[in-house]
């Protein structure tokens, strides 16, 4: 559940819409493990590290909580030359309590963990969070499912160690045809588990050796940095 048990503000169809537009790449990252609770006086983000007594405490097992896997992601993702270019057409993030925010491609994301962790309980409590120097609101709870959000048969791609099926991925990019809309990649930002999205059209695995989520994202915004020759 949200935070205060609220529901997410009314979703802007229209302006999902037009971001989504265009040759470009749509990222989802997968049950990303953000839950907030209440640890003594305040509401913290949970992690392994520092509330790893409180976990234990309710029955929960520490090493699941990683925070870091997203806030690394998205600094990749969102630093990206791919991004800088205008490539990145929307970015999704679906948390393990199945609540689901869209993140402005334009947004900066905290360097450090310990104020990407305030910025996310705010936002898991507020449902949104607006730039300071304008009306535009650069994350926001959103109505799940995410598929209602993707373009009309645009091509979804996930990824998982366990696929079966292996790819050189700057072959697999070269490969895509970007023209008729954006390209969608489903990546899983847990310490262990698979991504829950049997509405990809393919899983594929791109290594030989098991990849953190930071660097499968690297990988990708590298091959279509190649493939449409942004430096």
């Amino acid at each position: 559940m949200v935070a205060g048990g609220l529901q997410p503000p009314p979703v802007e169809e229209e302006e999902e819409a037009i971001r989504a537009q265009g040759q470009g790449v749509i990222f989802i990252l997968d049950d990303a493990q953000l839950e907030v609770a209440q640890v003594g006086k305040t509401y913290q983000l949970l992690n392994c590290d520092d509330h790893a007594t409180y976990l234990r405490k309710h029955k929960k097992d520490p090493a699941l909580y990683r925070p870091d896997i997203c806030h690394q992601a998205l600094l990749n993702i969102l630093d990206s030359p791919l991004n800088k270019a205008g490539k990145i057409k929307a970015v999704y993030v679906r948390t393990h309590k199945n609540v689901l925010f869209s993140i402005n491609p334009k947004t900066r994301i905290p360097r450090t963990i310990k104020r990407f962790s305030g910025l996310m309980v705010q936002l898991l409590q507020k449902l949104s969070i607006r730039a300071t120097n304008g009306p535009d609101k650069l994350m926001k709870v959103v109505k799940g499912p995410v598929t209602k959000y993707l373009p009309l048969a645009c091509k979804r791609v996930g990824f998982s160690f366990a696929a079966t099926k292996r790819v050189a991925i700057h072959e697999y990019v070269a490969g895509i045809d970007t023209d008729s809309g954006p390209v969608v990649f489903v990546v899983g930002a847990f310490a262990h588990g698979r991504i829950e999205a049997p509405w990809v059209d393919e899983e594929l695995n791109v290594s030989e050796y098991p990849l953190s989520a930071a660097y499968c994202i690297s990988r990708i915004t590298n091959a279509f940095e190649m493939k449409w020759k942004i430096v």
